[in-house]
C-alpha cells in the first residue's frame, strides 16, 4: 500500500532474499508466499523505493499478515528542449546528409550472419516453451501415421525417377582401381 493514501498497489515484485524465489502481488496488492522464520522479503515497484521487511523468528502459528507501505520514489530528469527544423527541406537535407557510424553497422551485420546465428542455436539451452514445442512437434509426426504403416518410398515416383537417373548415370557400377 502507498505510505500517503493507503492505495493497494498491484503487480509489486516480492522476492525472498538469497533464495532465488519469489511472487508478484494481484491487482488489490494482495499476494501469498511461502517463508520461513526469519526470512527477508524484498519489495519492489516503478515508482516507488524499495523496502525490505524480515520476518520475525517469534511468530506464533503457520499463517503471517503483513501490510508494507511504500513510499512514492521521485525523480526529477535534467529539462530537455526539442527543437523543431525550420522546414521540411530542412529535415529532409539534414535527414539525407545524415552520418552513421560504420562500427554500428558492422556490429548489426555481424550480429545477424547465418553461420554466428546457427553457431549461437547450437550452443544456447532451449528454455521450457522451446522444449515444449520441440516435444509437441515431435509427437504430433509420431501421430501423424497412428494406426497405420508410414509411406514408403517404394510408391514415390519421384523417387522412382531419381533411381533410374542416377542408373543411368552409372551410379551403381562397380569402381575397381586398374
Amino acid at each position: 500500500m502507498t505510505a500517503d493514501s493507503l492505495r493497494a498497489i498491484p503487480a509489486v515484485s516480492i522476492l525472498v532474499k538469497g533464495q532465488g524465489r519469489g511472487t508478484i502481488s494481484n491487482t488489490a496488492g494482495i499476494f501469498s508466499i511461502v517463508l520461513f522464520k526469519g526470512d527477508t522479503l524484498s519489495f519492489s515497484a516503478v515508482g516507488f523505493k524499495k523496502q525490505d521487511y524480515k520476518v520475525p523468528v517469534d511468530i506464533k502459528g503457520n499463517n503471517f499478515s503483513l501490510i508494507q507501505l511504500m513510499v512514492e520514489d521521485t525523480t526529477y530528469l535534467p529539462v530537455t528542449i526539442i527543437k523543431p527544423y525550420l522546414s521540411k527541406q530542412e529535415f529532409e537535407r539534414a535527414f539525407a546528409n545524415m552520418d552513421i557510424p560504420d562500427d554500428a553497422y558492422e556490429v548489426a551485420r555481424k550480429n545477424t550472419e547465418n553461420a554466428r546465428i546457427r553457431a549461437m542455436t547450437r550452443y544456447t539451452p532451449v528454455d521450457g516453451g522451446e522444449a515444449t514445442n520441440q516435444y509437441l512437434n515431435k509427437q504430433a509426426q509420431s501421430l501423424y501415421y497412428a494406426g497405420q504403416r508410414p509411406p514408403q518410398n517404394i510408391f514415390n515416383p519421384l523417387a522412382w525417377a531419381q533411381f533410374i537417373q542416377a542408373w543411368k548415370q552409372g551410379d551403381f557400377k562397380r569402381k575397381d582401381d586398374y
